[in-house]
């Protein structure tokens, strides 16, 4: 491709007040209002005279951005341009979303997580948001490490990984017909255990799931919680037991574990094989058939009686490709296999039940998502401010999300970047016809019917009664 005239024949000038950048976010705030994102706020977000007045305009104008591309204070700025104020009501300059944001304290946030689970119930039930999560819905529990800079950010510190930063720990949602949302959010101090506060978020996230349907109005669907050895502990699994899911979580390598694994017989291993090669992280090198067995096993028999939780152990193993690298203390045992233990109580059998739980990285694609996107950075000197950033991510997630839903069944699994590219950016001229708004957009865009379906969706006329 090249220029159809030289260079020298080309000129530019911003002065047309008519273009907008980002036409497609018109029926994506069109569905926030349909949702009630603003008067979700004004009911359970209480406002500072100074600085936190007029909530329900900021809140949504935040989302906005980061549904249109931003990942900072100052890319606000990306929603005055052209004919954008003809086009939306209430924007306003970025000077003043980051002095509303560092008006939140610690109990603003909990205010707006409140909001945010009650918007991702209005986004399921107006959308396809969560297809099938009456028979079947997955909560997935995993943490991120945000990497920071300097040392101006409060309760920057260093996490598992040996990162400078704040903790993210995310609940999503998911289907097997439907991906992932965000249910629940927490920032946390970057030093801190990943368990910790993780049975209270998980909590909060069954909650949410079932007001978006999971589990079904009788509660006789299956929902399976799944999460990774760092949450191994009491509280997640009594947690999920107790709001009525079944949970799916990789057992540590602790002395009981071996010798659970050590008491399963050879004639019990079934031979797998995986449709596709996955990567092994230990042995660094990909995979395709492995060995499944499994056992009942005791986990927290160094708590009170009480405590004990009897559940099955499912064991995967596959061949030690060299022999000579085992950990220290493993023992003869695993010289020729590396095994991976999940310890779960679903109902499913041996073989999808440990399939099932392989999927628990799904959870990632989320996270990937939002650092590719509003976590690029934590804008704010302020834990309190950042706190809120993270939770208006979520919703800005969700409502992306929501908005792939009602264009398409691509774009309903497609990631937030492609749904921004095909979707939300797409550029457009106003026009005012019979006292009405139009928005020209370019001939022969690839994905018109996408967005058309979801202009007439959240902009078209009411359906019939």
């Amino acid at each position: 491709m090249r220029l159809s005239h030289g260079s020298s024949a080309l000129s530019a000038t911003f002065d047309d007040p008519n273009l907008v950048s980002v036409g497609g976010l018109a029926p994506v705030v069109a569905l926030a209002q349909h949702c009630r994102l603003g008067e979700l706020v004004v009911e359970k977000l209480t406002r500072k005279a100074t600085g936190g007045v007029n909530a329900q305009l900021k809140v949504p104008g935040l989302v906005a951005g980061m549904v249109a591309g931003a990942d900072s204070i100052d890319d606000m700025d990306l929603l005055r341009h052209g004919g954008m104020e003809r086009l939306f009501a209430g924007i306003r300059a970025p000077s003043t979303l980051g002095t509303f944001l560092r008006c939140f304290t610690f109990g603003h946030v909990r205010q707006l997580d409140s909001v945010a689970a009650s918007f991702l119930t209005g986004l399921a039930a107006s959308t396809p948001l969560l297809a099938g999560a009456e028979q079947v819905a997955f909560l997935d529990l995993d943490d991120t490490i945000r990497q920071t800079h300097g040392y101006a950010k409060q309760g920057v510190g260093y996490g598992y990984n040996k990162t400078k930063g704040l903790n993210a720990l995310l609940a999503t949602v998911s289907t097997p017909l439907a991906a992932p949302v965000i249910a629940a959010s927490r920032l946390r101090k970057g030093s801190v255990n990943s368990a910790r506060g993780a049975a209270a978020l998980l909590r909060e996230a069954l909650t949410t799931a079932r007001g978006c349907g999971a589990g079904g109005p009788q509660g006789d669907g299956l929902i399976i919680m799944r999460a990774d050895s760092a949450y191994y502990t009491h509280d997640v699994v009594d947690a999920a037991r107790r709001g009525g899911a079944h949970f799916s979580i990789t057992a540590r390598m602790t002395a009981t574990v071996k010798a659970a694994i050590g008491s399963i017989t050879e004639d019990t291993w079934t031979a797998i094989r995986y449709p596709q090669a996955i990567w092994d992280e230990e042995g660094q090198c990909w995979i395709s058939d492995a060995e499944v067995a499994e056992v009942t096993f005791t986990a927290f028999t160094g708590r009170r009686k009480a405590d004990h939780v009897t559940a099955r152990l499912i064991v995967r193993r596959v061949k030690r490709l060299n022999p000579d690298h085992v950990p220290a203390g493993q023992g003869e045992l695993f010289a020729a296999h590396r095994y991976h233990a999940v310890f779960t109580d679903s109902p499913q059998p041996m073989l999808e039940a440990e399939a099932t739980h392989r999927q628990h990285a799904i959870v990632e694609q989320v996270i990937a998502d939002l650092k590719r996107g509003p976590l690029a950075h934590l804008p704010s000197g302020k834990f309190a401010a950042n706190s809120a950033w993270l939770v208006l991510a979520a919703i800005a997630f969700n409502l992306t999300r929501a908005a792939g839903a009602l264009a398409s069944t691509f774009h309903a699994k497609a990631t937030t970047a492609t749904i921004r590219a095909q979707l939300i950016a797409v550029p457009a001229r106003l026009a005012r016809s019979a006292r009405r708004l139009c928005l020209h957009l370019p001939r022969d865009w690839p994905w018109q019917t996408a967005w058309t379906q979801l202009f007439h969706a959240t902009c078209g006329p009411p359906a019939a009664a």
